[in-house]
């Protein structure tokens, strides 16, 4: 039995952590299925995913392979059994659409041909420029509909409610990325009919005679007016479609859900995988976000799986991946807990050219982050490569295989399609092995957070469709990417993290915000934000909440129209836009508590009239204010309203004058770390630490003022990742109060450790009675037994703290509890 709960993922009775690696069944000879299998549970994985291509189990129509009467590796019933042999569960993914690099991703030619009209067309009436089909077409889902009925009757079984090993069921792949990467929004006659009925229901007569200047009733011309929108109505038509579209996302995966359950599957998760990730970056993953969150929010029995496609987490890029985790988490319902279902894994050398080379580090360190936020879920993708078969059909594209990508696939795995290992499998296993040690622990753990929230405002990323010739839509889209992430991530998200703050963050647009819940409330903020958006951020202040603002004051609402809410609020009257030009060196001077700072350079700033208030930056020359502290009702603000250094003690001031401090902090002053913490109901905690730089790093770390591990100065070797026990009862019966080793394995009468330091220390509670080992010393003090390594980590890292044999932990644990008392 599987259960969603208290974002936690359940089976037979106990939270779980699931590791799983992507492995493509079809792209593998039969006779090499346990091979990548022995593999991946030897990388430490407990689980495995594949996509089912319809593609290659039904070529030609009707002429169905589930079983590999025509080729031994399209036997998908015999490989999710190999898994349960091998005592793991099984995450299936049977699209329709897989994406994987499979021609017409994933969906056999023979629909396409079958059925034109599912093809869209798109602004102006041009072609769609991608494979993507219109989802709710009809007879796309009555075929659709068909494949569902014929590959459910091999998942249903297979249910781990049916005592097989199939845990979670993902619907679709990536829905809207294709149109939106494209800027090739559907819209056929179809689905423009369903639009307009879609905005009769939304908005009055008048109202729609306000928006739309012609008739909403079938014709060509309406078609024509929507395909190729006039400048007046530009604004409103982005945003209506961006609302219908994910209305319709929606439904499609409300259809396919009812079709896997008329066909008996059911009782389990239906995962939706959100894309987004582009040239290694974040920015743009909330743009899958924004498409989907109404799609897997819309009932119970759902998740939603990122797509986390960056190179290395390095000081560049470990605020994004911190972010999106965190707006993902902002959309959740309750129960809902975060998952990884395309987690880049491998070398980085998908063109096979090597001009992309991760660093080992690069898995671990976004397993550790991830983890450390609540992912229970996290697919390795792509696992191991493999090969593309030559397809029986003659297709005259120039291989005539099953994808694009040649011959070989997957060659930037860390398993080659070969089957052989590269640099970064040994470093995903290690990271792999050491989660789920404590997996346990880790899997109804939470992040402990300090008292602020990251703003999260869906409709800032609703610009995957615009009309090329709008110079409206541009202008809003345009203004939107330079605020709602730029500076708003790379300057102050990044001085939070480096600071020590933990935050999470809120979906400002969909859900309150309360100062009790949530004190203080960061935003990065453009010059566009809705009306109702704008009011409750009014109240958030004058209700006594902290709010800092980096970017722009809004000053019009979605559509462009004057809405000065929040600055009206604030009593700021804004003036204008200042940008730096060649030859004007635009700077910012510090003033009143920001005050001594050296003047900073800056590209743009936006400036204000106070009405109340300090001023706290200025444009140099005008002396124009263009940042500010006020209060308004019982709250305070603080806006940074131009471009600005990552000045870590500023952002630190600032949000302590709000009423947020950053409660965990290190004393390694060249910065380069992330650190966070998570705990359970019982007080266990894990402190998890990364170095982002290529050097050792000594630092002390404390949490209230109050020095933690012993105030042992703990070494941060270069590129390396921590996770760190304290106050931890083990499943064997000892207690550790704290370890600046890493747990890698606890057995009955043992612990293995991953060794950190130059000398390594274990503080166990109580007197064990432990096997003597030249690898460490041991001292009593008290109710403590101090285990001091030996041995220098970089020389060798493996150490084994055993226990006499026949000795009882748990009863020793137990007595010292009666000789404390």
């Amino acid at each position: 039995m599987i259960e969603i709960k208290e974002k936690q993922i359940w089976i037979d009775g106990s939270p779980q952590i699931i590791m799983c690696g992507e492995i493509h069944y079809y792209r593998l000879d039969r006779g090499d299925w346990q091979d990548r299998i022995n593999k991946l549970k030897q990388a430490g994985c407990n689980a495995v995913a594949a996509y089912v291509p319809w593609i290659c189990h039904e070529p030609v129509e009707g002429e169905l392979d589930v079983t590999g009467k025509t080729r031994p590796e399209l036997d998908i019933g015999g490989f999710i059994d190999l898994c349960k042999e091998n005592g793991l569960y099984f995450f299936v993914r049977p699209g329709p659409f897989i994406m994987a690099e499979m021609k017409n991703e994933g969906i056999p030619f023979w629909v396409y041909k079958k059925h034109p009209e599912i093809i869209p067309v798109t602004w102006d009436g041009r072609d769609i420029q991608t494979m993507t089909i219109d989802y709710l077409a009809p007879s796309f889902l009555q075929e659709t509909r068909k494949w569902y009925e014929k590959i459910m009757s091999v998942i249903e079984p297979r249910l781990i409610q049916n005592e097989g090993n199939v845990i979670a069921v993902q619907l679709d792949n990536e829905i809207g990325m294709l149109s939106w990467v494209s800027n090739s929004p559907d819209l056929t006659d179809q689905l423009i009919d369903h639009f307009c009925q879609y905005l009769e229901n939304r908005y009055s007569n008048e109202e729609l005679n306000l928006r739309y200047p012609f008739s909403l009733a079938f014709s060509k011309e309406r078609n024509e007016q929507i395909r190729s929108p006039k400048e007046a109505y530009s604004a409103e038509l982005m945003k209506d479609l961006g609302y219908y579209m994910r209305h319709r996302f929606s439904q499609y995966v409300a259809t396919l859900r009812n079709y896997a359950e008329e066909f008996g599957v059911k009782d389990i998760p239906f995962v939706v995988n959100i894309h987004g990730t582009s040239g290694g970056r974040g920015f743009t993953y909330p743009i899958g976000i924004s498409q989907l969150y109404e799609s897997y929010t819309q009932d119970e029995g759902y998740l939603s799986g990122s797509d986390i496609y960056f190179g290395d987490l390095n000081m560049t890029t470990f605020q994004d991946l911190y972010l999106i985790n965190g707006f993902m988490d902002a959309v959740h319902r309750e129960e809902q807990p975060l998952t990884s279902v395309e987690f880049n894994c491998g070398d980085g050398n998908f063109g096979s050219t090597y001009s992309d080379r991760y660093d080992p580090s690069a898995v671990d360190f976004k397993i550790r982050m991830c983890i450390a936020q609540g992912n229970r879920l996290i697919n390795y993708y792509l696992f191991t490569g493999g090969r593309n078969y030559r397809m029986d059909q003659e297709l005259k594209d120039g291989n005539d295989r099953i994808a694009f990508t040649g011959e070989r696939h997957g060659f930037a795995a860390p398993v080659s399609p070969e089957g052989e290992l590269n640099y970064t499998y040994g470093r995903m296993a290690r990271v792999t092995k050491t989660v789920m040690a404590s997996s346990e622990k880790l899997a109804e753990m939470v992040e402990e957070h300090d008292g602020v929230s990251f703003g999260f405002i869906p409709d800032y990323y609703m610009t995957e469709s615009f009309h090329p010739n709008s110079g409206r839509m541009k202008e809003i889209i345009k203004n939107l990417e330079d605020y709602r992430s730029g500076g708003g991530w790379e300057i102050m998200a990044r001085a939070m993290l480096l600071a020590g703050y933990r935050f999470g963050s809120s979906d400002i647009q969909n859900k309150s915000i309360d100062p009790e819940t949530t004190p203080v409330l960061v935003l990065p903020s453009a010059a566009y934000m809705a009306a109702a958006v704008q009011q409750k951020l009014a109240r958030f202040v004058q209700d006594g909440g902290g709010l800092l603002i980096y970017g722009e004051v809004p000053s019009m609402d979605m559509e462009g129209q004057h809405c000065s809410i929040l600055a009206d609020a604030l009593g700021a009257e804004l003036l204008e836009n200042v940008k730096e030009e060649q030859h004007y060196y635009l700077s910012v001077v510090a003033k009143g508590w920001a005050a001594p700072r050296p003047e900073v350079r800056a590209y743009r700033a936006q400036t204000y009239r106070l009405s109340g208030g300090e001023p706290i930056l200025t444009v140099y020359g005008t002396n124009e204010v263009c940042g500010f502290e006020t209060n308004a009702g019982r709250g305070k603000a603080i806006v940074i309203g131009s471009s600005y250094s990552c000045d870590i003690p500023l952002f630190t001031e600032a949000l302590e004058r709000l009423g947020a401090s950053a409660s965990l902090i290190h004393d390694f002053k060249d910065h380069g770390i992330f650190m966070t913490s998570t705990i359970n109901k019982a007080d266990e905690r894990f402190y998890h630490l990364l170095n982002l730089d290529g050097f050792d790093k000594e630092l002390h770390l404390y949490q209230n003022g109050e020095a933690l591990f012993g105030g042992k100065t703990l070494l941060l070797q270069s590129k390396d990742g921590l996770m760190l026990p304290v106050n931890m009862m083990l499943k064997n019966g000892m207690k550790i109060l704290y370890s600046t080793a890493e747990i890698k394995e606890i057995k009955d009468a043992a612990v293995e450790f991953r060794l950190t330091q130059k000398e390594d220390v274990i503080v166990f509670e109580g007197t064990p009675e432990l096997l003597p080992s030249s690898d460490f010393a041991v001292v009593q003090e008290g109710n403590q037994t101090i285990i001091t390594s030996k041995k220098h980590a970089k020389v060798d890292d493996h150490l084994e703290v055993k226990t006499v044999p026949g000795s009882n932990m748990i009863d020793h644990q137990r007595n010292a509890a009666v000789q404390k008392n």
